[in-house]
């Protein structure tokens, strides 16, 4: 790879995008790197570090008015003008795009065989017949079971490796010399998402592709990079072979953010921080707020028996309903949940982990009352507020237990403001006496989070993904919870936000005696915050265990594959085994 000529060379790069008061806010400043034939090099760093905008440079996809104010992009020596059909270099032919999510890359009103065709016929002189064996050809280079049948489905019909796949495929069509790939796996389980990066690394062995890969996952940078390049504030802080940045940083800040990485061989008691949060205000914030929360003080609520599980789940059972609509027509469904039981005592953070499809989403919307079982019964106190026997919920139950979503982005409403978003279930369970009352509960609520009382006249869009997902955390709480569920709270975000919402979900379970039910397929996440680790696979229950004997000693074999698939720093590629 050394001597050929590089695939990519980006030379000092500066994007910009144009403010208000005529000055300029820049984005990107001085990067530069190159990617030689049949090398990955990956790109990291924190959100807005400038890594997807570079991505997005080198597609041709700066959105005006942001601009490429200085420096040069060649691909194979050649300039990339965006948008010149007559230019020596296209988009979709020489440059292939895989991006993070494959339902919104594929469209969902055309089967796979139509998307494929139409862009191999958009660079390719050839016949219709020809590119549908070509399509077929890739469905198999890329390893979808069955590429014949696969052809004629819809994205719907396919699993999210699949789809992921299915794009990969149309990506490299045109047989690319570079192919771009933004957080190809963050929405992927570990199974599925261990397919793809082998996948990646074998279209860069055997075909030659460059790839620069896009990625705040530092265990998939040490399994598949050839080189790493970690950017901060816009500017690249460190760049090398992957096995000397990640065992041998030089930058405090790639330091800092190495040692942000959740470890799954051993607990810590804190992650490493590299955010400027005021914790000793934050923690006063906590305590101030603790007293307001079930079980500190005055709690009214029945507390069930000593020592019984604040949460019980028995033979739960849940069938999916396939949709159709006419007449005599026999519709099947599918069963996500097959009896499964577990228990959480007061104060336990519970994890529960598998694949993708597995059902523990299911388990958990069932848990927070968005979903009726079909069969079997939840306990909350004693008392059973769903499936057989439940009288159904109350308000104290559905007080009593809120759940923090996976996406930050879309579960704050971004037509109100933080103040009234925050306020709103104080005011519903009528938690405040008085307005004035709730909008000093709201304060509380957003310093015990880690941030300023005056976000709460600023609307959702003004904050980055991390203070999104705080301040969903400050809206679960403000419901004063005895059980809170965290359906996969932390997988959008890179580590070192990843780190601030896992260090906060500790200090609020210390403060407050809080319980947690952790939806996950981050087995590192889940080695450093849960007690007990439940597993399912298709659907039922296989193990379940106290954390570290789970982690140290797992009993089941899909257990153990589970944890043999997770991307570590243990090995970096490029290191003697």
């Amino acid at each position: 790879m050394g001597d050929a000529a590089p695939v990519l060379a980006i030379r000092d790069l500066r994007i910009e995008y144009p403010l208000a008061d005529g000055g300029a806010f820049v984005a990107v400043e001085g990067a530069s790197l190159a990617i030689q034939p049949g090398e990955i090099h990956a790109l990291v760093g924190e959100s807005g570090a400038g890594k997807t905008t570079i991505g997005n440079a080198v597609l041709g996809l700066i959105e005006k008015p942001g601009r490429i104010a200085a420096g040069s992009i060649l691909i194979d020596g050649k300039p990339f003008v965006s948008g010149d059909p007559n230019g020596e270099v296209r988009l979709g032919r020489d440059i292939g795009a895989v991006f993070q999510d494959p339902m919104t890359s594929l469209n969902p009103l055309f089967t796979v065989e139509s998307q494929l065709v139409e862009t191999i016929l958009a660079h390719r002189p050839m016949g219709r017949r020809a590119a549908r064996d070509r399509a077929l050809e890739l469905l198999r280079s890329v390893g979808i079971p069955e590429p014949e049948r696969r052809l004629g489905a819809y994205p719907h019909q396919l699993s999210g490796g699949q789809r992921q796949r299915v794009v990969i495929a149309a990506a490299l069509a045109c047989q690319p010399r570079l192919l771009v790939a933004d957080e190809p796996t963050t929405a992927l389980d570990v199974s599925i998402q261990a397919q793809i990066l082998d996948l990646l690394r074998d279209l860069a062995d055997t075909q030659g592709i460059g790839i620069l890969l896009v990625t705040h996952n530092m265990g998939v940078v040490a399994q598949i990079a050839d080189r790493v390049t970690i950017m901060h504030r816009g500017a690249i802080v460190e760049s090398g072979p992957t096995a000397q940045v990640l065992r041998q940083p030089q930058a405090d800040y790639a330091r800092a953010l190495i040692a942000a990485v959740p470890r799954i061989d051993v607990r810590l008691d804190r992650f490493p921080m590299l955010d400027g949060v005021n914790h000793q205000k934050a923690a006063r914030a906590r305590g101030a707020f603790r007293g307001k929360l079930p079980g500190t003080v005055g709690e009214s609520a029945p507390a069930g028996e000593p020592g019984a599980p604040l949460l019980e789940v028995r033979n739960l059972t849940v069938d999916y309903q396939a949709a159709g609509w006419l007449p005599g027509v026999a519709r099947k469904g599918f069963r996500a949940v097959d009896d499964v039981s577990f228990s959480i005592m007061p104060g336990e953070v519970f994890g529960l982990v598998g694949e993708s499809g597995c059902g523990k989403t299911t388990i958990a919307n069932v848990v927070a009352g968005l979903r009726r079982p079909t069969g079997g019964t939840v306990r909350f106190r004693g008392a059973a507020i769903a499936g057989e026997g439940s009288a159904g919920w109350t308000v104290r139950s559905r007080r009593a237990i809120q759940m923090i979503f996976q996406d930050p982005y879309s579960s704050l409403n971004a037509r109100m403001r933080v103040g009234s978003i925050l306020s709103e279930p104080i005011l519903f369970y009528r938690l405040a006496a008085t307005r004035d009352e709730a909008r000093r509960d709201v304060e509380t609520l957003i310093e015990a989070v880690g941030m300023d009382a005056d976000a709460a006249g600023r609307f959702p869009h003004a904050f980055s993904g991390g203070q999104r997902q705080r301040l969903s955390i400050a809206r679960a709480l403000g419901a004063r919870p005895t059980l809170i569920v965290c359906d996969e709270p932390t997988s959008s975000l890179d580590v070192s936000i990843q780190a601030q919402i896992l260090n906060l979900l500790k200090d609020l379970r210390d403060a407050t005696g809080l319980t947690l039910l952790l939806i996950s397929h981050d087995l590192a996440v889940v080695r450093q915050m849960c007690d007990r680790v439940a597993v399912m696979k298709s659907g039922k229950l296989v193990e379940t265990a106290a954390a570290e004997t789970l982690f140290t000693a797992p009993e089941h074999p899909y257990t153990r594959d589970l944890l043999a698939l997770v991307p570590t720093l243990d090995h970096v590629r490029g290191e003697p085994r």
